[in-house]
């Protein structure tokens, strides 16, 4: 695969590139689904071709194949060139590279258990016994389960002298049950909603998620969701679960701090950003207890958004976002480093697969735990009265990113330090800024999870791509309740 990549870039050279590289990308994949007791879909699938960037007087040019003869790789190599040179002619300015130490890498995803040697016999036999366990509750009407698997294997040369191999494993599996009653519809979902958990682990994730022992309770859940009180409307106190203040750090964070969007250099999918280049290292983002990272190094842990280097070979990184309560730092590329003064590119480039131009993508943005001791039952404890919600069930943001409401699957009214009755239709809406200002406490290392968001879309055309979000519980004061659903 060396030898395909080398001769693209040697091909680009001699057109007339100024810079090139090339990602020689292999994926496998496997997908399984089960409904209400029946197989939904089993897929498995594998895809390989070449990615290839050039810049010829100041602009980009991109190509792609599959075909990874010496014939095609010649020719879409020079259509790379074509591109940016036709491209040059209607540039705004020339592309300035920050630089970047040429890197030689081979690096895996830390992995116990390889999941491509499990069967899918065995996959499905998991989740049929989950999908069982939530049918034989009585009043639930429709289950649903996933498992999924990902392997990806790339190649990336430079003509700066880069030469990285790195293969990736993501693991993903979930389930929802479902009660249909009169007019409504309540449901559960685990570990997660919209393709449950997913990290950038083996088997071994699957064996830890405890699949089956959690089934009924959730179908349990969704059934007594239709005889739970609707959830009360005004300003409350607020708790929220680690997976629900992971997707909010996605939407209110995650998207709103990507350079290009920021730039006006992309649009599609999430709209562009509040956070224009005036307010860095300016804007009261947060409470002091809000800090916040784009951390894509291994040590952080096993999110969709970890790897090795980017796919502009750059090097994994941590970049502060919000430093105590303070606006400190934008995802970045080699392409818009220099705009906000960076030296360096934050390593931040990622592409769905060969055949999709690289752009600056979110790795894992994690709220870090807090440094004092806090599980989540000792914050329900101290909070006199509020609104505890878990899972997400539905989210709406603006285009800038700054208004939001968010709806979850279920709650739990707290008073006088105690979880009380269960709460259907809970939601909740504010203003980005003035949401994480009212940020109060947040559980410590032992509740911190990394969060899989298999699923977020960016460009046209779209790149689907994995993010991760590091969350434990948190609690907001004086924060909108209950307009989303009203009874």
């Amino acid at each position: 695969m060396r030898d395909v990549a080398k001769l693209a870039l040697d091909t680009a050279v001699a057109r007339g590139a100024t810079y090139t590289d090339a990602r020689v990308v292999a994926i496998q994949s496997r997908s399984l689904t089960t409904k209400s007791g029946r197989v939904g879909h089993s897929s498995e699938s594998d895809s390989l071709g070449i990615g290839i960037r050039a810049i010829v007087d100041g602009a980009w040019g991109f190509a792609a194949t599959a075909n990874l003869s010496h014939h095609a790789v010649e020719a879409t190599a020079a259509r790379a060139v074509a591109i940016a040179r036709a491209s040059a002619f209607v540039k705004r300015e020339k592309v300035r590279l920050a630089p970047e130490p040429p890197a030689t890498a081979d690096w895996t995803t830390p992995i116990r258990i390889d999941p491509f040697t499990t069967s899918i016999e065995q996959n499905l036999d998991l989740l049929f016994k989950a999908d069982a366990e939530m049918r034989a509750v009585s009043g639930v009407t429709l289950t649903e389960t996933g498992m999924n698997f990902v392997r990806e294997e790339s190649w990336f040369l430079s003509s700066q002298s880069a030469d990285i191999h790195q293969t990736k494993y993501s693991t993903g599996a979930g389930y929802t049950a479902y009660a249909f009653a009169g007019s409504e519809i309540q449901k559960r979902s685990y570990p997660n909603s919209f393709g449950g958990q997913w990290q950038n682990r083996g088997y071994e994730l699957i064996e830890e998620m405890k699949l089956v022992e959690n089934a009924r309770r959730v179908g349990e859940e969704a059934v007594a969701l239709h005889t739970a009180d609707q959830c009360p409307e005004g300003e409350f106190t607020l708790i929220l679960d680690g997976s629900q203040l992971g997707l909010q750090i996605h939407e209110s964070i995650g998207h709103p701090i990507e350079l290009d969007r920021v730039l006006g250099m992309e649009a599609n999918f999430a709209g562009t950003s509040f956070l224009t280049l005036d307010k860095l290292n300016h804007l009261r983002y947060g409470s002091e207890l809000v800090n916040a990272v784009a951390d894509a190094r291994p040590e952080h842990g096993p999110g969709l958004g970890t790897f090795a280097y980017d796919d502009e070979g750059v090097a994994a990184q941590c970049t502060p976002i919000i430093s105590a309560g303070r606006f400190t730092g934008y995802l970045s590329s080699r392409e818009t480093a220099h705009t906000i003064g960076a030296a360096r590119s934050g390593g931040t480039v990622r592409a769905e697969g060969w055949n999709r131009l690289p752009m600056i993508r979110m790795t894992n943005v994690s709220l870090l735990p807090g440094e004092t001791p806090l599980t989540l039952d000792q914050l329900i404890a101290d909070t006199d009265h509020g609104i505890y919600m878990e899972t997400n069930k539905s989210w709406s943001i603006d285009d800038k990113r700054y208004n939001f409401q968010f709806g979850c699957e279920i709650g739990w009214e707290i008073k006088n330090g105690k979880r009380t009755r269960m709460l259907k239709n809970p939601s909740y809406s504010g203003i980005t800024t003035e949401f994480w200002n009212a940020l109060d406490a947040i559980c410590s290392r032992q509740d911190w999870v990394i969060w899989g968001t298999p699923n977020c879309g960016k460009g046209q055309p779209q790149q689907v791509m994995g993010t991760g979000h590091g969350a434990s519980p948190s609690r907001f004061r004086k924060i909108k309740v209950g307009s989303a659903y009203k009874s």
